[in-house]
């Protein structure tokens, strides 16, 4: 009965979408990648230099969208690092993407400290608020759910439909798909396999950034290492469970909403006062995992995916 209650809460399902927006952005970023060819495990990494980009831009007097620019600016500064090392020299993707990762944490730790060495705890931001949309938001359950949201969630929803319009609608969505099957047909037509597949790490890891900017900006208004935790990983494996697929991913990425949400109001009940609270932790992973392994098995992988391509070779 109680998690009945919490399921028809429509707070329980404001928090879905809170939690699952940055998701969104990274695994949007994610597939755009992978369809290219290219897997980007730098997605760790880059969020959390996306996180304190837009962080300490706004700390330092500037806009929120002032912010949101910049995160995206140091994202697709890491992307170029990752594009130039796997597509025209390449270099092993997963080799690259972990060190990726590692240059971006270290790096943002290293600016951080130089910036603020004296302040152990972190400054907090005025971040962005809620902005419920006229007449929506007062629609029931899903009013309160969907439509009180902070802009960065509603730019999220949207960017995945303009996600899924480029590349099922436009000739550079065809162009992309195509280097991530038959990169040779690409080449056959007179494009840039090297050119379309950075094009796409950059923009991709750009909207990584964006992902981790959320955190700072319309979650936690402040930054610590931790508050990645995990969830670029969590990203990598949505891009499966939705085979890299928009829509799919988008579903894959408010599922996991559901399991973390869920936990968090489990803790709060009689049930949580008996169970470790490791237990309820972990339970969003083992769920998605679980999920991952059902939905997967199904999925079309991109057949060049993690193929370097060098033009002239079969």
């Amino acid at each position: 009965m109680e998690i009945l209650d919490i399921l028809l809460s429509a707070s329980f399902w404001a928090a879905v979408i809170r939690i699952a927006s940055p998701l969104i952005f990274a695994t949007m970023g994610e597939l755009i990648c992978e369809r290219a060819g290219v897997l980007n495990l730098g997605i760790e990494g880059i969020m959390v230099a996306g996180a304190f980009a837009g962080w300490v831009t706004v700390y330092s007097g500037g806009g929120l969208w002032t912010g949101v620019m910049m995160a995206m600016a140091a994202g697709m500064l890491f992307g170029l690092v990752h594009a130039t090392l796997t597509v025209p020299f390449g270099l092993s993707q997963h080799v690259v993407g972990l060190g990726v990762t590692l240059l971006a944490t270290s790096a943002t730790y290293f600016a951080y400290r130089l910036a603020l060495p004296r302040v152990t705890t972190p400054p907090r931001i005025e971040a962005f608020q809620p902005l419920p949309i006229p007449y929506l938001s007062d629609l029931p359950l899903i009013g309160p759910a969907l439509f009180t949201q902070t802009p960065l969630t509603y730019l999220a929803f949207v960017l995945v439909a303009v996600v899924s319009v480029v590349l099922y609608r436009t000739p550079l969505g065809l162009a992309l798909r195509a280097a991530g099957e038959n990169p040779s047909a690409v080449a056959a037509q007179g494009l840039s396999v090297t050119g379309i597949r950075m094009g796409a790490v950059i923009v991709g890891s750009g909207l990584m950034a964006v992902g981790g900017a959320f955190l700072t900006m319309s979650a936690f208004n402040s930054f610590f290492f931790e508050m990645v935790n995990g969830r670029g990983w969590i990203c990598i494996a949505l891009v499966v469970f939705g085979a890299w697929m928009p829509g799919k991913a988008l579903l894959g990425a408010v599922l996991f909403g559901v399991f973390d949400a869920l936990q968090i109001r489990l803790q709060q009940t009689a049930l949580g006062a008996d169970v470790p609270y490791q237990v309820f932790l972990m339970m969003p992973f083992l769920l998605s995992i679980l999920a991952l392994v059902i939905m997967s098995r199904r999925a079309s992988v991109p057949a060049a995916l993690m193929v370097p391509f060098n033009k002239g070779e079969r």
